[in-house]
């Protein structure tokens, strides 16, 4: 656990708790909502999508009676991008902190929990058909081009390998609009919880195979019989990904769950790595172990900065 809060002798008016998947960041920031009379604000870029739950681990047994928000606010299918993610963390923290209570941000969504943290001034770019139609022809490598050229200092390297990911991102690049200018100053104090790496590896496949049993195939079978497309599907990733692809016929069982399990532990490296790039442009994060008591180590560092 690191020593420096780095809060500049300010008390803290957000609580971040993030981590790696399975790393078991909702239970703890539950538990932290119960001594701090808080409520959980989502930073999970699919959790946001109704009826996507186990493939999203939205875990909403383990929420014990907490209030929460930014889970189930979008349709599955819908665009839910960036801007709107971040308008409503604002309308939610506004309100959480209107009733006296405590908001605590909890995810594993690196580039939703930094444009928070950081205060991205992002635009709200509409679907442009003209644009759509003129980058129609172009091939992955001459979109990504663009892109580059357009957004050099790009935050998210994902845009550069999905189709309709860059697509969208070139929109906004491109956009001439305004941005928001109406971000507050926060002063938040960001948790992390962190295992060694074979422990988070157990944890990844042990969740992976209840998550399974639970359902999860059968979830994605009733998203894509309600108009959720295969390709919406495989745009979101990992677990609708592969399993749409289980469900096409394309992979056996046994491989559909290998070829996951690998997927998400290449995932959660990269969510790692995303966090210790928050960390060399400014970011704190106070790291807690999850396999020692990570409650207790929080709870001294919520002390030390006199919540």
């Amino acid at each position: 656990m690191t020593a420096d809060l780095d809060l500049a002798g300010r008390t803290p008016d957000l609580l971040v708790i993030l981590g790696a998947t399975a790393s078991g960041k909702t239970r703890l920031g539950v538990q932290l909502a119960g001594v701090l009379n808080g409520e959980i604000i989502s930073a999970d870029s699919r959790q946001v999508y109704c009826g996507m739950d186990l493939g999203t681990g939205k875990d909403l047994h383990e929420y014990q009676g907490i209030p929460y928000h930014l889970i189930d606010v979008a349709q599955a299918g819908e665009e839910f991008n960036l801007f709107r993610f971040q308008r409503l963390f604002l309308t939610a923290f506004t309100d959480v902190k209107s009733r006296g209570a405590f908001p605590i941000l909890v995810g594993g969504s690196g580039m939703y929990l930094d444009c928070v943290l950081r205060g991205y001034r992002l635009p709200e770019v509409p679907q442009d058909p003209a644009l759509r139609e003129e980058l129609a022809s172009l091939t992955m490598e001459e979109l990504a081009a663009r892109l580059v050229r357009s957004n050099p200092r790009l935050h998210n390297s994902t845009d550069l390998t999905e189709r309709a990911r860059l697509i969208r991102a070139i929109e906004i690049a491109e956009h001439q609009g305004g941005g928001s200018d109406d971000w507050p100053v926060l002063t938040p104090l960001t948790v992390g919880i962190r295992w060694e790496r074979g422990e988070l590896r157990k944890r990844i496949t042990q969740r992976l195979q209840e998550r399974l049993e639970q359902g999860m195939v059968e979830e994605v079978a009733r998203l894509h019989a309600l108009g959720v497309t295969w390709e919406q599907l495989e745009f979101y990733g990992l677990e609708y990904r592969y399993l749409a692809r289980y469900l096409k016929g394309e992979l056996p069982r046994n491989d559909m769950f290998h070829k996951l399990n690998s997927a998400i532990h290449d995932f959660a490296k990269k969510q790692e790595n995303w966090f210790r790039k928050m960390q060399t442009k400014g970011t704190v994060i106070n790291w807690v172990e999850g396999g020692g008591d990570p409650l207790a180590e929080a709870l001294e560092l919520i002390r030390r900065a006199g919540l």
